[in-house]
């Protein structure tokens, strides 16, 4: 994976975890916590996607296949956050 392909995961992970926190106000984590959670999120969803064997294209460029899934990644981990801050809120 070039570098070029890592800023777009990371960009496209971080549109992610902002457009869930719209999508959904309760798992919000306000712009800049759905935009970090996003982020860490679009890497991981990235990087999964090639543990799993899937290339990022023919010659290591970005596709669509590598932008479904650190959108998905951010909307995922900001999900899976959100619910645990909410339970601990809740809990206290």
């Amino acid at each position: 994976m070039d570098a070029t392909s890592l800023v777009i995961q990371l960009v496209v992970g971080a549109v992610g975890g902002n457009l869930a926190g719209m999508l959904v106000n309760k798992l919000s984590l306000g712009f800049l916590g759905n935009t970090i959670v996003g982020i860490l999120g679009g890497g991981l969803g990235g990087q999964a996607l090639g543990l799993l064997g899937i290339k990022a294209g023919p010659t290591g460029s970005i596709d669509l296949a590598s932008i479904v899934a650190s959108f998905a990644g951010g909307l995922l981990l900001l999900a899976i956050i959100g619910i645990i801050r909410n339970a601990l809120r809740r809990s206290t």
